[in-house]
């Protein structure tokens, strides 16, 4: 059997090693567009490559999997775990040291520009050539960051199968704000409940350290709400975006308002140039800070786009994909990582998904194999 991996990615060399360790017969190809593969991995966790989380769905398979080519692990803060030297470097050493142990063909250079099936087999072509399998799995990744690998070739590759993908949008990224208190603040932290209201409706809340910016907001709870926000429709007028900022989760109103009388200030709870907006944005009205403190509202404009986002948002419908990441539409055929409609916040979820889609993906091919 002959298997073809379009994407050098996460999901495409996890899934290539997985192959080969299920069946060493298994001739595997990876066809990586950029002159090198898991360039992306590089850049995960701030160089230190935050692989997974104790808490994702996959965290079993995807620890398994790095413990079954020698890659040591170790649990940070937050259920987040990390190679044990704390390099992404270490993280591509190991994965294409088993590439190259188990015998998994990496051809770099290879934007794929079309495919198709014809009988049973899968004609792929490239800009290396044409290449033939009996098994396509396309690992292209999203339209996030774009220089390091995902171009969003893979959607037209899904489309040109039957599949269908939902609207795109960049996702873990920062937001933009028309608010020149977001200017003002610039390089205040604070640790808050973010809600994201669309057109008056409130689509989640999560808590979390925020940071202002020049250009709006950024931080974990920014980014983990981001897939919320879509440029097309705040664009063409659809939608209506405001950040909600509980800036004391902790106290109530009631407390809060105790505090201020007695002693005539937040500064003991929040920053000094926080307070001085509040303050002056409340007209000095006790009333008004304590309001603005626990709902403080600023219009959101749209993200700061793919080339920031961590993720895609959106991507191959999930009800066209089996437990294995295997098409329903078309045999033979499988679709895993980021090119799938899987999203998940900061901490690790997403890479997890990413390495346990193609482990999986590897393991349904070895069973249906083995069926036949």
């Amino acid at each position: 059997m002959e298997a073809i991996i379009i994407g050098g990615g996460a999901s495409g060399i996890a899934c290539a090693i997985r192959l080969k360790q299920n069946m060493p017969d298994c001739s595997v190809t990876v066809l990586e567009h950029l002159e090198e593969p898991c360039k992306k991995l590089y850049a995960t966790g701030n160089g230190r490559c935050n692989i997974t989380n104790t808490g994702a769905d996959g965290y079993e398979i995807t620890s398994g999997f790095f413990d079954s080519i020698g890659l040591v692990l170790r649990e940070s803060h937050e259920g987040r775990v990390y190679p044990y030297s704390n390099q992404a470097a270490s993280v591509v050493s190991a994965l294409l040291r088993a590439c190259e142990n188990y015998g998994v063909k990496i051809v770099t250079d290879a934007a794929v520009y079309k495919a198709e099936k014809i009988g049973e087999q899968f004609n792929v072509f490239s800009h290396k050539g044409i290449f033939i399998g009996d098994i396509l799995i396309l690992a292209t990744g999203g339209q996030a960051q774009s220089a390091l690998g995902s171009d969003g070739s893979g959607y037209a590759l899904a489309r040109s199968f039957g599949h269908s993908v939902t609207e795109l949008s960049p996702a873990l990224v920062q937001l933009t704000s028309s608010s020149r208190h977001c200017r003002a603040l610039k390089g205040t932290k604070t640790k808050c409940n973010l809600s994201i209201e669309i057109n008056g409706e409130t689509k989640a809340t999560s808590f979390g350290e925020l940071l202002f910016t020049d250009y709006g907001i950024s931080g974990i709870v920014t980014m983990d709400l981001s897939v919320h926000v879509s440029d097309k429709r705040l664009k063409d007028g659809s939608e209506r975006c405001i950040a909600v900022i509980d800036f004391v989760p902790q106290m109530s109103k009631d407390e809060l308002s105790r505090h201020l009388e007695k002693y005539g200030t937040l500064e003991g709870i929040l920053p000094a140039k926080l307070c001085s907006i509040l303050s002056r944005q409340a007209e000095n009205d006790s009333k008004k800070i304590v309001q603005y403190a626990k709902s403080w509202r600023i219009i959101i404009t749209g993200t700061k786009g793919y080339k920031y986002a961590q993720i895609t948002g959106g991507g191959v419908v999930n009800d066209e994909l089996g437990s294995g990441n295997d098409s329903t539409l078309c045999s033979g055929l499988y679709i895993i990582g980021e090119l799938t409609d899987n999203q998940f916040r900061c901490g690790g979820f997403n890479l997890d998904y990413a390495f346990s889609s193609g482990i999986r993906a590897a393991d349904s091919i070895k069973n249906t194999y083995d069926k036949n």
